[in-house]
């Protein structure tokens, strides 16, 4: 499977193809030994803004001297 394919696989489900659960993510954490538990990080949530924000955060805490990396991704 390519990037395109990918994508429209993607967009191929719909918006509410699954029923709302954390079920699948957390059994794959525990798989991965949950690696989101051995770095400090901030997650950023909502409607709109994230963006800002986090461009924000993360300007704010390398002036404040943190070693920052800034992830951003629409899916």
């Amino acid at each position: 499977m390519n990037y395109v394919d990918a994508l429209e696989y993607i967009h191929s489900l719909g918006m509410f193809s699954h029923e709302a659960s954390l079920d699948r993510i957390t059994a794959l954490c525990e798989k991965l030994h949950n690696p989101q538990n051995k770095f400090k990080s901030i997650h950023i949530a909502g409607t709109n803004g994230k963006g800002s924000v986090a461009t924000y955060l993360a300007e704010i805490f390398k002036r404040a001297g943190y070693k920052t990396g800034l992830y951003t991704s629409p899916y």
